[in-house]
């Protein structure tokens, strides 16, 4: 079965509500963009250009978005505002395409290894904890055993709130008492992982930026520590990120691959903001593929990020 395959009528339609303020954003800028223009001019091009970076995308990948415009307006001679959207939503496909080599399966994991573990790093806030439960129920839902490591042990309320997700999903949590040692966590929870034949690991890890030398030299000391139990742990470094921070967002990404090997990003909160343009320069700066996309509260409401259901909910019918 391919893997778009997986993807129903229910989860487009949470996707187009949560990017539907997004998707009316930029859509409202273009529209002003062009207004009275047509045919694609330099004007229109500078015009497309500010709503690029005022809609998140960035400025780097704004540039690049518009340079391949240009190119193509330069070949046709004669292009006229109508074609723009189609122009333009040809463009982000391409890029994302270019920056996310595959698509995901749905939440499944490498055969094997077992047990997959993640790791997941971000700032306080942004969505990290409950972003775990989510990933902890739809690997559940999947068939999957999952177990989850307390190892944010700088906040009590990280815990806490990691345990009161473990009891809803239904799955076992280790933990330590308050300011434990991480890695000690990580290794208790990796032992237990692999005693209980464990499919899944999900390591959760404190979201400090302030000390960028501490938070990378925490995090390399927990996966040295994972390794002595699972040697090619962890399989995957997850970063969620905010989306509704925008230009925020693009900072947190700068210092965490700066701290420690991202392997994969998580970007929350679309559904809240119009700020979803973030998800394609983040994809675009970074190099590293955006893997989930969080829509909503509900568990139901974290998604596997596919590049082509992405593009097609933000632009619609592009006649």
């Amino acid at each position: 079965m391919g893997i778009f395959s997986f993807f129903s009528k229910e989860k487009k339609e949470t996707l187009d509500k949560g990017l539907s303020k997004t998707k009316e954003s930029v859509f409202g800028k273009i529209a002003r963009a062009i207004a009275g223009k047509s045919k694609v001019d330099d004007e229109v091009l500078d015009n497309l250009e500010e709503v690029l970076i005022t809609s998140d995308v960035g400025v780097e990948t704004t540039l690049k978005i518009i340079e391949r415009i240009e190119k193509r307006v330069a070949a046709d001679k004669y292009m006229n505002t109508q074609e723009l959207n189609r122009i333009l939503r040809d463009e982000i496909s391409a890029l994302l395409t270019e920056n996310n080599s595959v698509d995901a399966d749905d939440f499944d994991i490498p055969a094997g290894k077992q047990p997959y573990v993640i790791m997941v790093v971000g700032v306080n806030g942004v969505g990290k904890t409950t972003t775990i439960g989510k990933l902890a129920y739809q690997f559940k839902k999947a068939g999957k055993s999952v177990c989850l490591g307390a190892a944010d042990t700088f906040r009590a309320a990280a815990v806490e709130q990691l345990m009161i997700w473990g009891e809803r999903v239904g799955v076992p949590v280790i933990k330590q008492k308050m300011g434990a040692d991480p890695a000690s966590v990580a290794f208790d929870t990796l032992s237990s992982a692999v005693a209980n034949k464990i499919d899944v690991v999900i390591i959760d890890t404190a979201g400090r930026l302030h000390n960028k030398i501490g938070l990378m030299n925490e995090l390399t000391k927990i996966k040295n520590v994972m390794k002595k139990v699972v040697p090619e742990a962890p399989h995957e470094v997850l970063l969620v990120l905010d989306g509704s921070t925008g230009q925020n967002a693009f900072e947190q990404a700068k210092q965490f691959t700066l701290a420690t090997e991202v392997t994969s990003m998580a970007v929350t909160k679309l559904d809240g903001t119009a700020k979803g343009g973030v998800v394609i320069g983040i994809s675009d700066q970074f190099k590293i593929p955006v893997k989930y996309i969080g829509l909503g509260e509900g568990m139901e409401d974290l998604q596997v990020f596919r590049k082509k259901e992405f593009v097609d909910s933000l632009f619609g019918d592009t006649k």
